[in-house]
């Protein structure tokens, strides 16, 4: 287990509560997800999110980010199966039913796997980790790859009560606007619609 010095903790835990906090494509999702299946849904799919985002970190440890960030067609080939899955989410949710209070508990276990796989087919996260988590590991402290498959765990974990508390304020927001039951749906939809679009274009 490396021995971080304190300061570099502190310093990697600022930045990544700043990234946390910073509006993009999870935090959309978990949003989509908590305004469609309420708080339950939206608790499960930050969690998801969080949890995927692991592997990215093993991943970078084993320098499979490297070998995706120098090749354009395995990037590709990875962030159009990204995009491919979020519009099948869009059309699913599109003709969904209005969501039944008792349907809730059923819809929770599938709104973190869709979180998990969503954040695990986003090869943007893969970057970023790859070039976000060196910056804090030292040759000196021990093995790269190992301070970063750590600090990747560290991140992800500690993303947590940040994404759990995106998808919980958009389920109580749902609850709420529940009698616009489809409509709601349809505004999900087109929300994973948006998302496959950055995915694909950017």
């Amino acid at each position: 287990m490396p021995e971080f010095e304190l300061i570099t903790l502190a310093t990697f835990l600022t930045a990544s509560i700043a990234l946390y906090l910073t509006p993009g494509a999870d935090m959309m999702f978990i949003s989509a997800t908590g305004a469609a299946g309420g708080r339950r849904a939206g608790v499960l799919a930050g969690l998801g999110v969080s949890i995927g985002s692991i592997s990215h970190a093993v991943l970078a440890a084993a320098g499979i980010a490297a070998l995706i960030e120098t090749n354009p067609w395995a990037f590709d080939a990875l962030r159009y199966i990204g995009a491919a899955y979020l519009i099948y989410l869009a059309i699913q949710t599109w003709n969904a039913p209005p969501l039944a209070p008792e349907q809730a508990a059923s819809t929770g276990w599938r709104a973190f796997r869709r979180g998990a796989l969503t954040n695990f087919l986003n090869p943007k996260v893969s970057i970023f980790i790859l070039a976000f988590l060196p910056q804090f590991a030292d040759p000196a402290v021990g093995p790269i790859w190992v301070q970063i498959l750590v600090l990747g765990t560290i991140f992800s974990l500690a993303s947590i009560p940040f994404t759990c508390a995106y998808g919980a304020l958009a389920g109580l927001f749902a609850e709420t606007l529940r009698r616009a039951g489809r409509t709601l749906n349809r505004l999900c939809a087109i929300v994973f619609c948006g998302l496959a679009a950055r995915l694909a274009l950017n």
